[in-house]
């Protein structure tokens, strides 16, 4: 009878990423035992380096056999390096003999013998964006020298052993390298991250290198949760997702600051740059100076006559120089050049044949889907040209518009107060690792907001009761004046929420002339069938409305605010054919960044921010 083998037990495998074919840092440092299961295992792993320190190995001199012959004792015992030192002399003289001429012996050999460079181990701490955590590893001196890899920033692809920590620490397993796969070295002098924690407001000037923090990465990873949470709530309640126009021809707010989309500006080239070149300070005389320069070169050309294209490239430069300071003397003696901001375009020559914008909010578009596909949704960037340096204030932004078919104010507010649970939940959820860092880094009440949002009801009340009820607040002051048609501050909004109710708020039915064109009038005939969602710190985060279905009290409505109609037929069509009811609401995603993370400016919030004097790349 054939003895029973036991099963062979075999070692849980790590998680590769299918098209990089490397094993991503969060399938080993996030694992219940935080990796040690996978001791053992030999993985290739991909990162930067985040910090690092080296070791010197000790010299180890290996034992001498005990020796059985006797042994001679001499007075001092005399080395080889010793013996050739003691015979330079000698040298020179058979040199001579030979050669018959004076060569020069070096006396001393220590300069022919280098120094032999120490062994090393390079401890890297390497992270690949994918957790908070960084992975320990060990490179020797003998797979890439400590100057290569040690620099902070220093890209690396790795293959080695899971094993316990050499010392004992934070880490509970660490790499030892045995392959160096690829090295992507780093100008230490010009690369802006060091290895001291920088403040957020200067990684701004370096928002291409700045995910590379800690920081960054934990909000680029909860912006991906809040997006993904976004599309699957809506998925899950069986609403379409629907793109809508970045650039378009409708004014969708009717009072706020938009972006122009012109290609007009081209033909003004000259004159912009003649502007360019005033801004930045460059003088006549610095050009003239470089029109000699410009004749010199096309001289030289022309007598060598060995590159005809060049010629005829330095000719045409030579020509646009000399042009350009004419302009220039003309434009200072006159001072009557012609700028941007006082050309008049006419826009029936421009590429679209009529004035057009980059769009505020996709809710007008979003409607006519909604009056076809039902319940639907849009998830992209929108642009206000708001000249605010405020930290809620940002040129573009991501925003979420919903719009419902046969849907009324009620049904919006209560799917909004769904929404804002349902991804506060799934943040907390999903991205437990990054907010325990930012509760200990940034903010210590970030998870106490996120389960006050989860467990509370949101509190609803009208814009006259908001009104009401902060007038009638005593022992605090606020600075703007609080009476009926004024829209309430980030102060007013912050009492009602932190203070006085202290939970969120939906405060609706706000004073008509607040809101775009398109919400629903009342009965009262001066208040709207909107509604903002505020949340403790951030404020509102949710502008919603029933839009207004009745052609002529839209048509009265848009004359009222002195709106083109031309420009919105296409909007008074979806009442003149077939109009159902519909609501809905715009969602800015940057505002639940800074309520989930603890930030204070949304412009931390977004990869590259795009606000006021400021597009850096």
């Amino acid at each position: 009878m054939a003895s029973e083998q036991a099963p062979a037990v075999e070692m849980p495998a790590t998680t590769f990423s299918k098209y990089t074919k490397r094993v991503m840092l969060k399938n080993i440092l996030l694992r219940s035992d935080g990796g040690v299961a996978l001791i053992g295992q030999r993985v290739v792993i991909g990162g930067w380096v985040k910090s690092s320190l080296e070791i010197k190995k000790q010299p180890v001199t290996p034992p001498q056999p005990p020796s059985t012959a006797p042994q001679v004792v001499s007075p001092k015992d005399v080395t080889c390096y010793e013996v050739l030192q003691s015979r330079i002399p000698l040298l020179r003289s058979i040199m001579k003999v030979f050669g018959g001429g004076e060569y020069p012996v070096t006396e001393k050999l220590d300069v022919v013998v280098q120094k032999a460079q120490i062994p090393s181990v390079s401890i890297l701490r390497v992270s690949d964006g994918s957790c908070v955590p960084s992975l320990q590893v060990l490179v020797d001196s003998a797979l890439a020298t400590p100057r290569q890899i040690m620099p902070t920033g220093t890209c690396v692809l790795i293959e080695g052993i899971l094993q316990q920590p050499s010392v004992q620490g934070k880490h509970v397993v660490e790499l030892q390298a045995e392959k160096i796969i690829y090295l992507g070295l780093v100008d230490e002098s010009n690369y802006p991250l060091s290895k001291k924690r920088l403040p957020l407001e200067s990684l701004r000037d370096c928002s291409h290198f700045r995910p590379r923090t800690t920081t960054v990465a934990s909000i680029m990873r909860i912006h991906n949760a809040l997006t993904w949470a976004t599309h699957t709530f809506f998925q899950e309640h069986g609403f379409l997702h629907v793109q809508v126009p970045i650039i378009t021809s409708t004014d969708s707010e009717g009072f706020s600051e938009k972006f122009i989309v012109t290609t007009l500006l081209s033909k003004g080239k000259k004159d912009d740059q003649i502007s360019s070149i005033e801004n930045d300070g460059i003088s006549i005389e610095s050009i003239r100076a470089s029109i000699k320069e410009k004749s010199k070169k096309v001289e030289e050309l022309s007598r060598t006559n060995s590159n005809k294209e060049a010629l005829i490239a330095a000719e045409q430069d030579l020509k646009k120089t000399n042009e350009l300071v004419s302009q220039l003397e003309t434009r200072q003696k006159g001072k009557s050049g012609v700028t941007i901001e006082t050309r008049k375009f006419d826009f029936s020559k421009d590429f679209f044949a009529r004035q057009t914008y980059l769009t505020v909010c996709g809710r007008l578009h979003l409607e006519s889907q909604a009056c076809a596909l039902g319940n639907v949704y849009s998830f992209g960037p929108r642009f206000q040209a708001d000249k605010s340096e405020s930290k809620k204030s940002l040129a573009e932004t991501w925003m979420v518009d919903v719009e419902m078919a046969f849907s009324e104010l009620e049904d919006a507010m209560d799917c909004a107060n769904d929404f804002l649970k349902f991804v506060c939940k799934r943040i907390v959820e999903g991205c437990m690792e990054d907010l325990q860092f930012f509760l200990q880094r940034i903010d210590k009440a970030v998870m106490e907001r996120l389960q006050f949002a989860l467990s509370s009801s949101f509190e609803r009340i009208s814009y006259a009761k908001a009104i009401e009820v902060l007038r009638q607040v005593s022992g605090k002051r606020f600075h703007n004046k609080i009476e009926f048609g004024v829209s309430l501050t980030e102060e007013h909004e912050s009492y009602l929420v932190d203070e006085l109710y202290k939970k969120p708020v939906i405060i609706y039915n706000h004073p008509k002339g607040l809101k775009p064109f398109y919400v629903r009038l009342n009965d009262d005939g001066k208040t709207a069938a909107t509604f903002n969602v505020i949340l403790p710190k951030v404020g509102t985060v949710v502008r919603g409305s029933q839009s207004e279905e009745r052609f002529n009290v839209l048509s009265s409505r848009m004359k009222e605010l002195g709106l083109q109609k031309q420009q919105h037929e296409w909007y008074l069509d979806l009442r003149r054919h077939g109009s159902a009811k519909t609501s809905g609401f715009s969602l800015m995603i940057e505002p639940l960044v800074l309520y989930a993370t603890g930030l204070n400016d949304v412009k931390d919030a977004v990869p590259f921010p795009r606000s006021f004097r400021r597009a850096n790349n």
